[in-house]
C-alpha cells in the first residue's frame, strides 16, 4: 500500500522528530535532560501540594555529579550522546519539573550559559501554561534571535474533570490562554498528552486530539500513562487497580489520534520511557520499539495517516 503521507523518509505515516530536524538541521538534534533544581506551583503549596498524582519528579535518570553547576551537568550529560551520534548537534533540555518557575532575573542566570555556547542549537524548556508571565515571554522571544528555543508544555487533556482528578492545578482555559500569548512570538510549542487515564473514555481522548490539532503549537508528545511507584497514582493502584488501556486499545488509538494532528505538526513522541525499575503498570510500555511498530502496522491496517481526518474538522 503507497504511503499517503509526505514528511517521511522510513514510511512512517507521521512526522517523527529525527525527519524533522535532519531536514531543517541537516542532521540529528538530540537533547541533553538537565535538572536546575526546580519545583513545581502544585508542589510547593502554590496551588496545591504533591503535585501531578501520576509524576515520580524529575523525569531523567541521569545521575548528577555536577555539584549544582547546571553548565557542568549539561557537559557531563552531552557525552553519552556525543559518543552515540557524534555527527549530531544538542539541544539543551531543561527537563525536571516546572523550568519557568523562577523570577526572571534567576532564569536569565541559568539560561545564559547555553545562549554564549555557540554549539547548541537551541533550548528545550519543560514547564506549564500557568508558569509563563507576559515578562518572561517577552524574554524567551529576545532569545529567539539567537538560539531555537522550544516550550514544552505539560497538558495532558484538555478536560478539566481530569486536570482536577491528575491534581495539575489549572485547568484548559489556562492553557488556551497561554497559548494564545505565545502564537505571535517565535517560541515553537510542544504539547504533552496521556492517554489512558482511568476516568477517560476513548471519545475523551479523541476529543483532546482534535483539539490538539486545531492549536498553533509546532510539535506534539503522545505517552501511555504510566503508573509508577511512590507516586498517589502509584498507591491509588496497589490499593485497588482500575483498568488500564491494553497494548492493542493504546497503539489503535494513537493510530486514529494522529489523523486528527496537524500533518505539520513534529510527533515528538507516541509512546513514553518509563523506567522499568520505577513501573508498575503496565508492563507492556517497556518494550518502547514493539509499541512503535505495532501503531505503525494500525495505521498501515486501517489505511491511516497525520493529518487524514484533519482538513474535515
Amino acid at each position: 500500500m503507497n504511503n499517503p503521507y509526505p514528511h517521511t523518509e522510513d514510511n512512517k505515516r507521521y512526522q517523527t522528530w529525527n525527519y524533522y530536524t535532519k531536514a531543517h538541521y541537516g542532521t540529528r538534534l538530540y537533547k541533553v535532560p538537565l535538572d536546575a533544581g526546580f519545583t513545581c506551583p502544585n508542589r510547593d503549596g502554590k496551588v496545591s501540594t504533591g503535585g501531578c498524582f501520576f509524576c515520580s519528579g524529575g523525569s531523567n535518570s541521569f545521575p548528577d555529579i555536577s555539584g549544582g553547576d547546571i553548565y557542568a551537568q549539561y557537559l557531563e550529560r552531552r557525552k553519552v550522546f556525543t559518543r552515540k551520534w557524534p555527527e549530531g548537534k544538542p539541544l539543551a533540555y531543561f527537563q525536571s519539573y516546572s523550568n519557568t518557575y523562577a523570577p526572571l532575573k534567576r532564569l536569565k542566570e541559568l539560561y545564559q550559559p547555553f545562549i554564549d555556547d555557540p554549539e547548541i542549537v537551541g533550548l528545550v524548556i519543560a514547564t506549564r501554561s500557568d508558569c509563563l508571565s507576559d515578562e518572561i515571554i517577552d524574554y524567551l522571544q529576545s532569545l529567539t534571535t539567537i538560539k531555537d528555543i522550544w516550550l514544552e508544555l505539560g497538558l495532558q487533556s484538555i478536560h478539566d474533570v481530569t486536570l482536577q482528578e491528575m491534581n495539575r492545578g489549572h485547568d484548559y482555559a489556562n492553557f488556551l490562554e497561554a497559548i494564545d500569548r505565545l502564537k505571535n512570538t517565535d517560541i515553537k510549542i510542544s504539547v504533552h498528552i496521556i492517554d489512558g487515564w482511568p476516568n477517560e473514555t476513548e471519545e475523551m481522548m479523541m476529543e483532546t486530539a482534535r483539539a490538539i490539532g486545531k492549536l498553533p503549537v509546532q510539535a506534539v508528545k503522545i505517552h501511555m500513562l504510566h503508573v509508577l511507584k511512590d507516586t498517589p497514582l502509584g498507591l491509588m493502584y496497589q490499593n485497588q487497580p482500575f483498568p488500564l488501556l491494553s497494548k492493542q486499545e493504546y497503539t489503535e488509538l494513537v493510530a486514529r489520534q494522529l489523523t486528527y494532528l496537524n500533518p505539520e505538526m513534529v510527533i515528538e513522541r507516541i509512546t513514553g520511557d518509563g523506567l522499568p525499575d520505577q513501573l508498575i503498570e503496565p508492563l507492556w510500555t517497556v518494550k518502547k520499539i514493539s509499541v512503535i511498530n505495532d501503531i505503525d502496522k494500525a495505521m498501515v491496517r486501517y489505511n491511516l495517516w497525520q493529518g487524514k481526518n484533519y482538513e474535515n474538522e
